[in-house]
């Protein structure tokens, strides 16, 4: 009797143990990563305002004052087949965390079952019998090294990096269609610039005939006048195939058939217009909030917590498992039987391979840490290359805004004094020449001034906050897949808001 008191209190010991040691999870926690060379880092600010209140860059391209420019990136962000695959994806990432959340509970309860008739024929006659049997088993790994709670972990991580995908996709999306369509202006302003000045050149042109067949020009002033003419007529067709290019790249963003757009048939040439005044908190905390930043964070804490479940497959692990059954046989009273209790295994001589894996493991978490480090500096580096051009971009069109003025006015004395023959063809020639070249490159200063613009949003990572309020898949697809019942809550749960807690803690 004393014997098995000691058995009992050994065995309650053993188990208070056993519970404990159940808290314990194995693996590093994560920790927010620091980048200290950022800490003291401020963009160029050359030629814009700071202030020292947020400027909501959510629907960034309203600022541009485009409605058609508006309407075109809202369809881009709904039709898209790359947000479209993006919204799948993170449904794709839902369910995998389901499946690590599952492994928390019961791993394996399988239900089996038979009925057997059999029979045999005796002394001239067919005996018949019927067996049959049900039965139940259960198998429950307890997470005592916090194996699945780290396996949670990876996989919420994971999820956070496939949702900050989907707000990448869209930041780009935005971006490349605002690019592409401040192209197709530019564009139609160099077909404008370059039809009126043909029209200029072959007025230059008949004049030059006119006094040539009267006696009082030279034919090389014709050839001169001439040769200008059908150069400028030359580049008109390349310029046309870069346009229809150009609309047939924007078309396709839009999911739809090649060709020019008719919202864009109106205001031809007319580029969008806007600023940007830098908040003068900029650095790191804006850079943070970058989808492709919170990528690379939320793919390093999931590698972070894979270290643990590497490390749990080095102790032991217990299972709680069970049976029950029932068998029968032609009526006869049935047979109920049961089993439970726990198991132990443990890879005792499989430790070199389970040891370098948690290595791997960690070697892996390492080469994400620096693969993080390195996007927040390449993100710096796109913001300050975009504030540079951007700020210079408006220097160069008030210069060139001046030069073509008097470019203008240099083309007007020329041809003046050519009638009045004072000078000779070749300074109004000259004079047309930069005249047209100064307002091609104004035009596309201004062009890139709303490209560099645009790159600017893009590199501060403004235009996917919008995005979270957003169906996941379009009607129809929605539609298919609630006709199986397991997708609706994965369909219906909100996707978490821009300012998440949770999400937040992952930053």
């Amino acid at each position: 009797m004393l014997d098995d008191c000691r058995f009992g209190r050994s065995l309650l010991a053993g188990g208070a143990c056993l519970v404990l040691s159940a808290c314990t999870v194995l693996g590093p926690d994560y920790k927010t990563p620091q980048v200290p060379e950022m800490n003291q880092w401020q963009p160029t600010t050359k030629g814009m305002s700071s202030r020292t209140s947020s400027q909501n860059y959510d629907q960034w391209w309203i600022q541009l004052n485009d409605p058609t420019l508006t309407a075109l990136i809202n369809e881009a962000l709904r039709k898209n087949p790359d947000v479209k695959i993006a919204g799948l994806r993170l449904l794709e990432s839902r369910a995998q965390l389901g499946i690590a959340e599952s492994l928390l509970g019961p791993q394996a309860t399988i239900g089996t079952g038979e009925v057997i008739t059999g029979g045999q024929r005796r002394d001239n006659r067919y005996i018949s019998s019927t067996t049959y049997g049900a039965g139940f088993n259960l198998g429950w790994e307890i997470d005592f090294w916090g194996k699945f709670q780290r396996g949670v972990e990876s996989a919420d991580a994971s999820y956070f990096a496939t949702l900050a995908q989907y707000d990448d996709i869209q930041v780009l999306m935005a971006a490349q269609v605002a690019q592409i369509y401040v192209n197709i202006r530019t564009l139609e302003a160099r077909l404008d610039i370059t039809q009126s000045n043909a029209k200029i050149q072959r007025r230059s042109l008949e004049i030059t005939e006119k006094l040539f067949l009267s006696g009082n020009s030279a034919e090389l002033d014709v050839q001169q006048a001439k040769t200008q003419y059908l150069s400028t007529l030359s580049s008109i067709p390349q310029l046309e195939t870069s346009l229809r290019q150009s609309q047939n790249a924007l078309s396709v963003l839009l999911a739809r058939k090649p060709g020019p757009l008719p919202e864009m048939a109106t205001n031809t040439g007319e580029l969008p217009q806007g600023n940007l005044a830098l908040v003068s908190e900029l650095p790191a905390d804006l850079l943070r909030r970058r989808p492709d930043v919170r990528v690379a964070e939320n793919q390093l804490a999931a590698q972070s917590a894979l270290i643990g479940v590497a490390e749990s497959e080095l102790y032991p692990s217990i299972s709680l498992i069970g049976s029950v059954g029932i068998n029968g046989r032609n009526g006869d009273s049935s047979t109920l039987s049961w089993a439970a209790g726990p198991t132990f295994s443990w890879n005792l001589l499989d430790q070199g391979r389970l040891g370098n894996q948690v290595l791997v493991q960690d070697a892996r978490f390492l080469q994400l840490h620096e693969r993080y480090r390195d996007t927040v500096f390449q993100a710096a580096r796109e913001v300050d290359d975009a504030a540079v051009a951007y700020a210079n971009d408006k220097d160069e069109i008030e210069l060139l805004t001046q030069t073509g003025e008097a470019a203008n006015r240099s083309l007007d004395i020329a041809n003046t004094q050519y009638r009045e023959g004072m000078a000779d063809f070749q300074r109004v020639l000259d004079s047309q020449r930069a005249l047209f070249n100064q307002q091609e490159r104004l035009v596309n200063s201004r062009g890139a001034l709303m490209r560099d613009l645009i790159t600017l949003y893009k590199a501060l990572g403004g235009g996917w906050e919008k995005g979270r309020q957003r169906p996941l898949v379009d009607s129809a697809t929605d539609a298919h897949l609630r006709e199986r019942d397991d997708w609706v809550p994965l369909l219906d749960a909100p996707l978490p808001a821009a300012t998440d807690s949770k999400e937040g803690k992952q930053q």
